[in-house]
């Protein structure tokens, strides 16, 4: 095996195109660990371990963040299952719009913010690079014209929110008090519904004492509109290029460093 077999996934083609501080290097030192890390999988078949609240939590509302742009744009979009490649790179965009995956004019990819502080720092902040050169990749892949990366706040899973209420404990020498669990459980929930059902579950009294009454009577709605963002860009042929001349630069280095 060497590096040309290897196929890069868009979802981390950000950590390829980082331009390299010695102008004279075609690669990064920050695309080299990278590289490292690909090499391994590939060679070994080993995988790292990507775990945490916010992976479990995208993972869980993928299909509420799916109908939160259907509600949002007006338009009917299901999950796309298939898997694309090309001699360069490999992925599978979230949403297309078009007559296939294959014949995309649109491609859209979800992202589900751990709360609504994370969502806002995403909005100010802008598109980062990781995310652009992500759906490049798959504007490349699928011939699309434009890429939406959509943002979308959505209710913690209630299990997710366990957990927060489980490490808040041990800040107690006794029980967690009402009004800290009711202020927890309110940060991750955006509807009173939703606040109500996941109080009920946990059994925590609104009426213990007048914090708590007031934390509860304090909870704010957030409407659908106010739990959406997204941030477009066209396709490029010529950063498409780049990316692929990025690509066979790192292929080069892996067999000249790695597969040896």
């Amino acid at each position: 095996m060497n590096a040309n077999e290897i196929l890069f996934r868009c979802s981390a083609l950000g950590y390829l195109m980082v331009d390299p501080k010695d102008k004279k290097q075609n690669i990064s030192e920050t695309t080299k660990t990278h590289l490292v890390d690909v090499f391994v999988s590939n060679k070994y078949n080993r995988f790292t371990e990507i775990k945490g609240k916010q992976l479990s939590k995208g993972n869980d509302c993928e299909e509420d963040s799916i109908t939160v742009v259907s509600l949002i744009t007006k338009k009917f979009f299901k999950k796309n299952e298939e898997h694309l490649s090309n001699k360069y790179i490999k992925g599978t965009p979230d949403l297309y719009e078009g007559s296939d995956i294959h014949k995309a004019e649109v491609v859209r990819d979800t992202k589900s913010a751990w709360d609504i502080y994370t969502f806002n720092r995403a909005k100010a902040k802008g598109v980062n690079d990781m995310y652009y050169w992500q759906g490049m990749g798959y504007m490349a892949l699928t011939g699309a014209k434009k890429c939406f990366i959509d943002y979308c706040l959505n209710n913690t899973p209630y299990y997710l929110v366990i957990k927060e209420l489980y490490h808040e404990g041990f800040n107690h020498d006794q029980n967690t008090p009402a009004w800290v669990e009711l202020q927890i459980i309110a940060n991750h929930v955006y509807d009173k519904k939703t606040f109500d059902d996941y109080i009920h579950k946990r059994g925590v009294n609104i009426n213990t004492d007048e914090y708590s009454k007031a934390v509860y009577a304090g909870f704010v709605e957030v409407p659908l509109e106010e739990r959406h963002f997204s941030f477009e860009f066209d396709r490029n042929d010529s950063e498409i290029e780049l990316l692929y001349q990025r690509i066979r630069n790192c292929r080069e280095y892996m067999n000249e460093n790695l597969f040896i």
